[in-house]
């Protein structure tokens, strides 16, 4: 053989090689049929599309209730909306306005119309409600994971798909009752449209994202503004389905909200008005440190946390040694609304959880791309690139990054369960509690007063009230901000300007009861007390102790234990104490002998 011959079959099999890792973006065929030769394996939309919900219906049984801004903004005036009581903020009072009842009405119909027709229970309706949100939840997922297998390739599309399947920030955040929540699916539905070229989708779903949802999550279809507007000069389409956009979802929202405020109200505006143009706007609650993001990032996304952060360089880097062919959607371009995200959002002095939900997506995406690179390097590194695709030679990296990222998510999930879980079991041990005559001996028509102190903020909602007769009180305690109160009563309820409200967060002494009026009491059961946070439990002849559940008390528990479950070893580093449902032994005035007060 000629040394000619030799070198064109030696530049023959490098050039397929680079090929082979090239060729990543092709289009998984719809309906499930199977991909092309050359691309890696992927499950059918229908198949994810299960596995997905799967995941999706757990997190909404097993999921905690973790905000109190989801009780008491969302779940209360939720069952208001269908029971005519619930407790009311003061975003929703008509001077401030700054939420709207349109996002709410989305949520209520559906359960609504089940309790109209079948009188359900109402902790039924409250997971009824969470599994009807981790069912859209898992659909947006799947229309995203389709985008990515479109626009990404095969291999970056399945390692998403594992990725979002075992996750501990999905599961927290699937089957939120949260705008933040909201704004999470509508970035699936966005991003999904915009990889897939469906542009009508891609700006349809920002726009109900920022209406509907935070007007705040506006900024991450900034990207998808630049590559219609600019890229391929789409003004009329973009223009087209903005007005559609605006008509579709904002003229609803001030009609309804009209019929609830009585006055025009435009919520998105009031909440960028009350954010942006006040002198204390949203730094009243929750000012963390500049590590609060990267330390919550880490908890719920682990490796691929840092992998995401990292994208950019990471893929910058191999896609220039490698020279890699450029997608249609450039990928710095496709994750540049993480990166604007993080300017904006880990800058601000408040921060919480819930404000990483939206971006969510590109964390998984992000750590997806970064992994799918590193393949590709380690092909050009340490292969000869003969295989007949890169992912032959390396599937190995995907697979350990993945089962890591697993065990580690898996371990966290159980932490947050085992340690948080007791106050919605505590509340579903409320119900049998007032079910059973020989513990609750109060008439069915008589008001019950169930009291929270110090815990009020663990409240997972009405839904969990044992009748309409059950009422929730506040007793006063160290808290010094200001507590909702009930909405009013009456047709017009929503329209009334509720008095002792405020947007500065002062405490309203208006909220309290004397705790003589308390029939039951739930408390946690520190070891440290002061004179408004006394041990109710210890105080034998005062209090009764019905029922107990263990909560992680996390002062006096290690720091890494107690944020990731390790079988046969967290419990030796971690404390409990005990979530208590307590009834009152007092005497009822005028009785000679002692007696329950019910």
């Amino acid at each position: 053989m000629s040394a000619s011959t030799k070198q064109r079959r030696k530049n023959s099999k490098t050039d397929k090689g680079a090929l082979d890792i090239n060729r990543s973006s092709v289009e998984v065929p719809p309906g499930g049929t199977s991909p092309p030769e050359h691309q890696p394996w992927t499950p059918s939309a229908y198949t994810a599309f299960k596995i997905v919900l799967s995941a999706r219906l757990c997190a909404a049984v097993w999921n905690i209730v973790g905000d109190c801004d989801e009780t008491f903004n969302y779940w209360e005036p939720v069952h208001y909306l269908i029971y005519g009581s619930g407790f009311q903020t003061w975003e929703y009072s008509p001077v401030y306005a700054i939420r709207s009842y349109a996002y709410l009405w989305i949520h209520a119909l559906p359960i609504r119309i089940y309790n109209s027709l079948f009188q359900a229970n109402k902790i039924l309706l409250f997971y009824l409600l969470r599994c009807i949100l981790a069912l859209c939840c898992a659909g947006c997922e799947i229309y995203f994971y389709r985008g990515v297998c479109k626009h990404f390739g095969a291999n970056t599309g399945r390692i998403l798909l594992f990725l979002l399947l075992l996750n501990t920030g999905m599961f927290i955040s699937s089957s939120a009752f949260l705008p933040s929540s909201f704004c999470m699916y509508m970035t699936f539905v966005s991003m999904g449209g915009w990889f897939l070229r469906q542009y009508s989708v891609a700006i349809l779903g920002t726009a109900a994202s920022a209406i509907l949802g935070w007007p705040f999550a506006g900024i991450l279809g900034l990207p998808i503004a630049i590559d219609v507007l600019l890229r391929r000069r789409k003004l009329k389409e973009f223009v087209l389905w903005s007005v559609v956009g605006l008509a579709v979802f904002l003229l609803p929202m001030i009609r309804i909200d009209y019929q609830h405020y009585l006055k025009l109200v435009i919520a998105p505006l009031n909440i960028v008005m009350y954010n942006v143009f006040t002198s204390h706007g949203p730094d009243l609650y929750g000012v963390e440190p500049f590590s609060y993001y990267f330390l919550n990032g880490f908890l719920n996304f682990n490796i691929v946390f840092v992998l995401a952060l990292l994208c950019l360089p990471i893929t910058v880097f191999v896609k220039c040694l490698l020279k890699l062919k450029n997608t249609d959607i450039p990928v710095w371009l496709a994750i540049l609304p993480m990166y604007i995200w993080i300017l904006v959002f880990f800058t601000r002095p408040h921060k919480e959880e819930r404000f990483l939900f939206p971006i969510y997506p590109f964390f998984v995406l992000c750590g997806s791309l970064s992994i799918d690179y590193i393949q590709k390097f380690w092909c050009y590194l340490f292969t000869s690139q003969t295989s007949r695709h890169y992912t032959e030679h390396t599937n190995w990296i995907s697979q350990v990054s993945a089962l890591i990222f697993s065990l580690v998510s898996i371990s966290r999930i159980f932490a947050v369960y085992q340690g948080y879980h007791a106050p919605l079991d505590l509340y579903v041990g409320l119900n049998k509690i007032a079910a059973d005559p020989k513990i609750h001996t109060l008439s069915t028509d008589k008001p019950v007063n169930i009291c929270v102190g110090k815990e009020w903020y663990r409240f997972p909602s009405s839904f969990f009230l044992p009748g309409e007769n059950w009422k929730l009180k506040f007793i006063e305690s160290d808290f010094k901000g200001q507590l909702p109160q009930p909405f009013q009563t009456g047709p017009d309820a929503t329209s009334v300007i509720p008095s002792h409200m405020n947007d500065m967060n002062r405490e309203e002494k208006s909220r309290y009861v004397d705790i003589s009026k308390c029939h039951y009491l739930i408390d946690l059961d520190l070891d440290q007390e002061s004179p408004l946070e006394p041990r109710y439990s210890q105080k034998k002849d005062e209090w009764k102790i019905l029922l107990s559940v263990e909560f992680l008390d996390a002062s006096r528990s290690h720091r890494f234990f107690r944020a990731f479950y390790i079988p046969f070893i967290s419990n030796k580093y971690c404390s409990y104490v005990n979530y208590n449902i307590l009834k009152t032994t007092r005497t009822k005035r005028g009785s000679r002998q002692k007696t329950d007060i019910s």
